[in-house]
């Protein structure tokens, strides 16, 4: 099968798309991990290292989630790749 221009565009736009939030989650997961003893001398509801540990990386997971889906789904109805709605 061949793509045509308007899939290699989508499929573009989706690997930067999911590259970008990669790069994002690697720094949430382990940058800030790596950098947790400096990070404690910033006070932030406590030391921020072991905020990030704790909490904050789970939020940024969940923006990563809610991010993704949404600008997936624009993407999606963009190129008309949508899925069909269930009845």
């Amino acid at each position: 099968m061949q793509l045509t221009e308007k899939h290699k565009e989508y499929w573009q736009r989706t690997l930067n798309l999911t590259g970008v939030l990669l790069v994002i989650w690697f720094v949430a997961t382990f940058v800030v991990g790596w950098f947790a003893r400096e990070l404690n001398e910033i006070t932030f509801i406590g030391p921020l290292g072991f905020y990030m540990s704790a909490q904050g990386s789970l939020i940024v997971y969940m923006i990563i989630i809610t991010y993704y889906a949404r600008h997936q789904n624009k993407l999606d109805d963009e190129y008309g790749v949508q899925e069909a709605e269930e009845d």
